[in-house]
């Protein structure tokens, strides 16, 4: 089947361009002025209205086990929330707690597979290390898996030794896998976590207390120089820190080939927010940081030294003791309340995935800080280069998947939990007045989101087999 969309705007990373859009079956057919189509083709009318390439979102976690619970959104629900969103590809992490890499591998598509409503891929968790792994590591790219993770905090869990850090950057970097890491400071955060505990701070702002932003500083630093000594490059993940856009910068005008994602958390909220009476919500590592840090991380993006906006999604209930209704049926998953007499006990994570492209639309481009062009750069574009799927996913043009979202930049929006489609009982940005939001979502070429009506299903989304030496940004 044939689909016209005619008379958009049509937005890339580096064009805007007034132009029809033919959809043959799940690829971009044509681009060009007054194109025809057949005659049983659906035509939609685009007129005054962007057509995107469909968000990519590089950093998710569905289904995660944590502290006795799980991540309340799976691979099918935290899908539609992302489609909704107007993102039409997600990368999750696989947990390395099983034997071999290629069982984990397994055990996570055994997961992932049949829910899966938008297209995905996978990044591999590397928390231990021994000759067995370091044998394991090139085979994932058989898997289509061609990135790897790494830790500098959660000692005795999921932290490697910077030695260890140094020989998976190497194999990375001579098979053309990249290395993400987790910049924090393992050994600081582990002696004030105890000291605060002994003192009895145990309300929610000691988890960023107890997480100090010179840690991640530093971690940052670190890892930047174990990727040069390695000849490999790094990709920072979620970055929060006014220093962390500085030690990149260093490191990017040193020549190194390195480079770093931020999320939307960390752009507009800081630990006054943890001092809310309802400050759990706001849990997450690393932690939110101040309004300094928030302008640096803006800059950072602005000026290209960030080359990404993820979102770390990984949501938990704010009440877990009490339902909610999804798709007409109750879910009741435990969450922060674990920890309401102790911040180590409260589940780590946020629900963004849903709200990352309409949220930044209206923080960036409504209010005139960016371009419509950068925007898709940092949403879409760019993660599909650095994670090896452009062109196929992250492009408008000839012969790419047709993951296309028709976007209403004047559409306004007062955003909550009763707008998003997160399986959670909470929304960070609830109450916030949205301009720019979208109209009509597709996946290779099918309508899965239609203004408020959900079209996708679990099992349409599909694996995506990425290539290694992927673009270095």
């Amino acid at each position: 089947m044939q689909i016209l969309i005619k008379s958009g705007t049509l937005v890339t990373a580096s064009e805007t361009i007034q132009a029809d859009l033919l959809i043959e079956g799940e690829k971009i057919a044509l681009i060009g002025h007054a194109l025809s189509a057949s005659e049983n083709a659906l035509i939609i009318d685009a007129q005054g209205k962007l057509v995107l390439p469909g968000g990519i979102d590089v950093h998710t976690h569905f289904d995660l086990p944590m502290f006795g619970t799980v991540s309340s959104d799976d691979h099918y629900t935290g899908h539609k929330a992302a489609a909704f969103g107007g993102t039409t590809t997600v990368i999750d992490f696989v947990p390395q707690d099983l034997p071999s890499l290629r069982a984990n591998v397994e055990a996570w598509h055994a997961k992932a597979d049949s829910k899966a409503a938008i297209d995905f891929s996978f990044h591999m968790n590397i928390t231990r290390f021994d000759a067995q792994v370091a044998a394991e590591i090139p085979l994932l790219i058989d898997e289509g898996i061609t990135t790897l993770k790494v830790f500098t905090a959660y000692n005795n869990r999921l932290r490697l030794q910077d030695g260890e850090i140094f020989q998976v950057m190497r194999i990375a970097g001579k098979h053309g896998m990249l290395t993400m890491l987790h910049a924090e400071n393992g050994d600081v955060i582990d002696i004030l976590v105890a000291e605060a505990l002994a003192a009895g701070h145990t309300t929610p702002e000691w988890h960023a207390l107890t997480r100090p932003a010179w840690g991640a500083v530093e971690a940052l630093l670190r890892g930047a120089a174990l990727a040069a000594q390695a000849e490999a490059p790094l990709y920072v993940v979620h970055m929060n820190a006014a220093g962390e856009v500085d030690q990149l910068a260093y490191a990017r005008d040193k020549g190194l080939p390195i480079m770093g994602e931020t999320c939307p958390q960390y752009l507009f909220f800081t630990i006054e927010h943890l001092r809310r009476p309802d400050g759990a919500k706001w849990i997450c590592s690393p932690p939110m940081r101040t309004l300094a840090d928030n302008q640096r991380l803006w800059e950072g993006l602005l000026d290209g030294t960030i080359q990404v906006l993820a979102t770390d999604h990984c949501p938990f209930f704010y009440d877990g003791t009490q339902p909610i209704l999804y798709e007409g049926q109750p879910v009741q998953i435990p969450g922060k309340e674990l920890g309401k007499d102790d911040f180590t006990k409260i589940p780590n994570g946020l629900p963004v995935v849903g709200d990352r492209l309409p949220v930044f639309w209206t923080a960036a481009v409504s209010s005139g800080k960016m371009t419509p062009n950068q925007f898709v750069a940092l949403t879409s574009t760019n993660p599909a280069k650095i994670f090896g799927l452009y062109p196929r996913k992250g492009s408008l043009m000839p012969g790419a998947d047709a993951d296309i979202v028709i976007w209403d930049p004047n559409k306004q929006v007062k955003y909550g939990v009763a707008y998003a489609h997160h399986r959670t009982d909470y929304n960070l940005f609830e109450g916030w007045e949205l301009t720019g939001f979208p109209e009509k979502v597709f996946l290779r070429g099918n309508l899965i989101v239609d203004g408020r009506e959900w079209r996708g299903r679990p099992g349409m989304g599909r694996f995506l087999h990425r290539k290694p030496f992927a673009e270095i940004l």
